[in-house]
């Protein structure tokens, strides 16, 4: 896979998504230990350790016990083990990058989506699982969705900031509502204004979804590294 011509920072902040976010435009959020910073569980379960140590580990243990923690390892082997927690997902995730600006803004002006909209968007987003959403999910940057009578027909929005970029995520449409071309639609939306910003829009995806990824190639994304995903939880 290619760097795309990125410097150094820029390679770094892409490798290390969660931590440069939480250091950088999402610090006011960050939940800060000695070895490990995360979101509060309300509005994300990321996680990222500032150096994997023992000591570390144990610190991750207490931050669990505010809810699950997702940490993105490279994919440079299995991630060790942290004792005492147990591991509820476990699966590939491919990050891809914005290779050209996108084509045309869509024909219609999304609608904006706020504290209002946060129960239809727990309900979109528990229907097609497009990843973590929580409650205050949307607090992270803009989402934006399509209404078809009165029901959210689809939405998406922007997730992890890390200095320099932004990460398009929760990108789902209501199986009732699919095949009208809305997803690449709110996909182009966010490309604009994220470009708009002087920032680069990249995202995430499961490596096990070739649909996807398809879409997102097609629309200019160009796949850039593999992590290992992980979801992890205090017992119960």
């Amino acid at each position: 896979m290619s760097d795309f011509g990125l410097s150094a920072a820029q390679i770094a902040a892409l490798d290390t998504p969660i931590r440069t976010a939480l250091k950088t435009s999402h610090a006011p959020l960050a939940l800060n230990g000695r070895f490990v910073s995360r979101y509060p569980a309300e509005i994300a379960p990321f996680a990222a350790f500032h150096d994997e140590t023992p000591a570390a580990h144990d610190e991750l243990r207490d931050f669990a016990k505010l809810g699950p923690v997702a940490l993105l390892y490279p994919d440079a082997g299995p991630p060790r083990p942290v004792e005492g927690l147990d591991t509820m997902i476990a699966a590939k995730v491919v990050q891809m990058i914005a290779t050209a600006p996108a084509e045309a803004p869509p024909s219609f002006a999304p609608e904006k989506l706020g504290l209002g909209d946060v129960p239809a968007m727990l309900e979109l987003t528990a229907l097609t699982k497009p990843g973590p959403f929580a409650a205050r999910t949307h607090e992270l940057g803009r989402y934006i969705g399509v209404r078809v009578d009165g029901r959210l027909a689809a939405m998406a929005g922007e997730r992890m900031r890390p200095q320099g970029f932004t990460e398009i995520s929760a990108v789902c449409v209501h199986p009732d509502f699919r095949g009208q071309g809305y997803a690449q639609a709110l996909i182009k939306a966010l490309m604009g204004s994220i470009a708009a910003r002087g920032e680069r829009p990249f995202l995430h995806l499961y490596a096990d979804n070739p649909g996807a990824r398809a879409l997102y190639e097609r629309l200019g994304f160009a796949p850039r590294q593999i992590f290992e995903f992980r979801v992890m939880a205090a017992p119960a």
